[in-house]
């Protein structure tokens, strides 16, 4: 349960990444053109390779080169704020960009088959990494108050489930409302952001940066077992600490509270613009 949050940022950061490359995959195998197949792959292999480098990167970065308790703990901190711009912004794009996703990437994908390989090759790349770079550092900054491996199986436990669902929807063999899923995915990631966000601020007062660390908005550990199965649910959900100080409390309310109301508030309706079509693309001139 306290691997919850995790487990989502796995599925829905997965379950994206999952999305673009079937939408590339069936574009070449539609457009008779399985030929640039293996340079996908070796696009997105090199998006996911990256993206675990960068996260060994954070790994390192606060486990060696800062010696400094004080120091780690700014850098935990400035992460954390920089996971939640991510989370923040992943949820709203997608929900800004879910209905033209297709037809943006098969027109990028048509136009750099015309130009070449390596085109072909950068685009996939491109077009996951940014995935990968923000499921690293989000998982980083969510795990940062976890021991054990269980912040890393529920990661992988998240990604494995959103490729299960990603190959299921390419083959045709399941039907999941994908703007529903992600807008209720994205309504929890607004509390799992939130959390990662009161844990931030919590880390600045650690490190002197901010006041108040030993002034408390309330103290309910006499009987808020962290132990209990709804404790386990409610810290995996929402990050919830039952003795929080009063400055990381405001923090949190004064994101969940404007952020939920604009997330869950009615997009206006546009008109679809047109979707590149599935046909042959021209001859590849390189």
């Amino acid at each position: 349960m306290p691997n919850l949050g995790i487990y989502l940022i796995g599925l829905r950061e997965g379950l994206e990444a999952t999305l673009v490359v079937s939408i590339l995959v069936a574009f070449v195998v539609k457009a008779g053109r399985r030929d640039r197949l293996p340079l996908i792959w070796a696009g997105v292999g090199a998006a996911v390779a990256l993206s675990v480098l960068f996260g060994g990167l954070l790994t390192y970065t606060e486990t060696t080169l800062l010696k400094d308790p004080a120091d780690r703990e700014l850098f935990e901190a400035i992460t954390s704020v920089l996971a939640v711009v991510f989370v923040t912004w992943m949820i709203f794009w997608m929900r800004k960009v879910s209905r033209k996703l297709k037809g943006e990437l098969t027109a990028k994908l048509a136009e750099a088959i015309t130009v070449g390989g390596f085109a072909v090759l950068l685009m996939a790349f491109l077009s996951v990494v940014r995935e990968g770079i923000e499921t690293s550092l989000i998982f980083y900054a969510a795990a940062a108050n976890e021991s054990g491996l269980g912040p890393l199986w529920a990661l992988t436990g998240g990604l494995v489930t959103s490729i299960v669902i990603g190959v299921l929807l390419y083959l045709g063999a399941v039907r999941v409302n994908l703007g529903k899923f992600f807008t209720w995915t994205g309504a929890i990631l607004v509390f799992v952001a939130g959390g990662i966000f009161k844990y931030g601020v919590h880390d600045f007062q650690e490190a002197g940066v901010l006041p108040g660390l030993h002034t408390h908005a309330f103290d309910i550990t006499s009987w808020f077992k962290p132990t209990e199965w709804y404790a386990e649910l409610v810290r995996g959900l929402l990050n919830f600490t039952p003795q929080p100080t009063v400055l990381e409390t405001i923090a949190w309310a004064a994101y969940i509270v404007p952020v939920l109301l604009f997330f869950l508030w009615p997009a206006e309706k546009t008109a679809p613009k047109p979707v590149a079509s599935d046909a042959t693309p021209a001859k590849e001139t390189v």
